[in-house]
């Protein structure tokens, strides 16, 4: 009976050229206002100033890693990397989530040492440069946000830094013009405490996410055991077991699972329903389904069968779990 293939991939490549465009755009506006903000924060002595260069300067890193990140990921697949360079994406995402929380925590640290002791910030001068890096988030945020950002996990954490950036900005221009007014100088590192809060929020979001994709945990979008139970009640199928769904990058979801189905009955209707019902109910497009009976025997292959998603009697043969190099 052996193994039969979907081959009509789902990799979205629609909106790549328009996230790559968006990105490097992106990243050209950021980089020059990072350098314009790191010589106005040492310039006026502001830490908010510096924090959101900081930020700039992650929102920059993370950006240029997206940007090589599709490159690898434009890469037809080779005999020994059988997906291509797909995962590249999410290993950027990965490292931009750990940049931003080490980010955050140099600024925290800085912030406890300057509110033991604030020191005095050239105000006006402040406002002034905080104001030109918010135009230029806002710039940056507006051409991400017409690129894939909701589909494409990378281009989303390249949004999430800028975004986290504008609201840097936005503290930066407040804790100066209370500085300005007031003379007091406790709202810079108190405004640089809070971007690092909102930096680590966003990091340990795309963190988590990306953790997960390359953990092969299934998408949140897709309940496993209900997919299952779906399959099971096509008819001639008799149980489900080996079903195994996971991300291979942004758009691109895979599934592989075994149908044991009555003796004597065909093969491919079974297989056509079970690959449309995958496509129609779930928008599984990539899946590779083998189906067997009771003439298949899985007796030289290990297998745990864990907390697997089952559906149907217990089989007369030994659930295996193949190999599948994912």
């Amino acid at each position: 009976m052996g193994h039969h293939h979907d081959h009509g991939h789902g990799h979205h490549h629609h909106g790549r050229g328009a996230s790559k465009q968006a990105l490097l755009v992106s990243l050209l506006i950021i980089s020059v206002f990072l350098i314009v903000e790191m010589i106005g924060g040492f310039l006026t002595n502001s830490l908010a100033l510096l924090s959101d260069a900081g930020h700039m300067l992650s929102d920059a890193s993370a950006l240029l890693l997206s940007l090589v990140a599709m490159h690898f990921a434009a890469r037809p697949p080779s005999a020994q990397k059988t997906f291509g360079m797909h995962r590249f994406e999410i290993l950027a995402a990965l490292i931009n989530g750990v940049t931003l929380v080490v980010i955050s925590l140099i600024i925290l640290w800085e912030a406890y040492q300057r509110l033991l002791n604030p020191p005095e910030v050239a105000s006006g001068t402040m406002i002034v440069i905080a104001t030109i890096g918010l135009l230029a988030n806002i710039a940056a945020a507006f051409i991400l946000m017409r690129g894939d950002y909701k589909e494409n996990m990378n281009v989303r954490s390249a949004y999430l830094h800028v975004l986290g950036d504008l609201l840097g900005s936005v503290g930066a221009i407040l804790g100066g013009i209370l500085m300005w007014a007031f003379d007091w100088y406790i709202a810079d590192p108190l405004i640089s405490v809070i971007v690092a809060v909102l930096i680590m929020i966003s990091a340990w979001r795309v963190t988590k996410e990306s953790v997960h994709i390359l953990l092969e945990g299934a998408p949140s979008r897709l309940d496993t055991t209900q997919i299952a139970e779906k399959l099971q009640q096509l008819s001639g199928v008799i149980a489900v077991h080996d079903l195994h769904v996971w991300t291979v990058t942004s758009g691109f979801e895979s599934l592989t699972c075994h149908l044991i189905v009555e003796d004597d009955l065909p093969s491919y209707p079974i297989l056509t329903k079970a690959l449309q019902l995958l496509q129609h109910d779930f928008g599984i497009t990539h899946a590779t389904i083998q189906i067997e009976n009771s003439s298949v025997q899985h007796d030289n292959m290990q297998c745990q069968e864990g907390n697997q998603p089952q559906a149907g009697h217990d089989h007369s043969h030994n659930t295996a779990c193949h190999d599948h190099n994912h």
